[in-house]
């Protein structure tokens, strides 16, 4: 389905200080613990594992409501050409030789934007109008959105074809083994606490032969442009304060940006969750990078 593929961040910056780390706040080293605490990353911060999940939920609580303006100020509008790009790539659909309708399934997309994309495309090239769709997201306020997106567009609303599903990308408990022909994620796979599980997760719910495709924030591969971003970047947060009333958000946001890995790194990790034909396309100079794999 993926059409005209070829086979083919910035490392996060070090730590503060050393004494940052080793801050009597740190659960790892907190005396009140008698046993080490499992960490990991929220932006710029260490924060217990099991944390995360929540602390991330705020930050979309915060902004579901202005989720496409938060899009429009981190990358200048241009997602929006990304993101048809990124459907456009994949071709998605239902052929008319087969007798099988596609079973989609878009993570972290509450937003719905590249959901129904994906519908929209199939209907209008191949005429699919059985393909189905889950939409999943973490976040309850995020899948509203969604909801009031389909309502809004008059489709997708209370469609027998589209579910919308609260549920953790690294479990998805209530999808079944092998049963999905292609899994999408767009700028939210950075997100996840444990992005490996993640993509192993998403081995799992796939078919044999079904398409792992993610759009994400990545490495810059251009000077001039990275450090153009670098300059764009320390002001995303006060747009984010004066048009989101969140400046604390946005921070993140870009935070978790610069500690993503990079395109090859990431390519890595795709590849050990089992998926074949592992390859990415860089846009925009790397700002942000399409990555798919094949489920064997």
């Amino acid at each position: 389905m993926i059409r005209n593929i070829p086979a083919t961040k910035n490392v996060y910056r070090t730590l503060m200080i050393t004494n940052r780390v080793l801050n009597v706040e740190n659960p790892i080293f907190n005396n009140n613990n008698s046993k080490a605490t499992s960490t990991t990353h929220f932006g710029s911060k260490i924060v217990p594992t099991a944390e995360k999940s929540k602390m991330v939920g705020h930050v979309f609580s915060s902004v579901a409501s202005k989720y496409d303006v938060m899009n429009d100020i981190m990358s200048l509008g241009i997602h929006r050409l990304w993101k048809d790009h990124f459907i456009n790539k994949l071709d998605p659909g239902k052929r008319p030789n087969s007798t099988e309708p596609l079973n989609f399934i878009d993570v972290a997309g509450g937003s719905g934007d590249i959901a129904f994309g994906i519908l929209d495309y199939a209907k209008a090239k191949y005429g699919d109008k059985v393909s189905t769709m889950d939409v999943v997201d973490i976040n309850p306020e995020m899948l509203k959105e969604g909801e009031k997106r389909a309502l809004d567009m008059g489709r997708y609303f209370k469609d027998p074809r589209v579910r919308y599903l609260i549920q953790n990308a690294e479990v998805l408990d209530k999808i079944e083994d092998n049963s999905k022909d292609v899994y999408t994620v767009s700028f939210g796979i950075r997100n996840f606490t444990d992005i490996q599980a993640g993509l192993n997760t998403a081995y799992r719910v796939l078919k044999p032969g079904g398409i792992f495709y993610c759009l994400e924030f990545s490495q810059i591969n251009n000077q001039v442009m990275d450090l153009l971003y670098q300059q764009w970047a320390k002001v995303l947060p006060v747009f984010g304060s004066i048009v989101a009333n969140d400046y604390d958000s946005y921070q993140y946001l870009v935070e978790s940006i610069e500690r993503f890995p990079n395109q090859e790194k990431f390519k890595s990790m795709i590849e050990k969750a089992g998926f074949q034909s592992v390859g990415y396309e860089s846009l925009t100079f790397g700002i942000c990078a399409i990555h798919w794999g094949i489920k064997a």
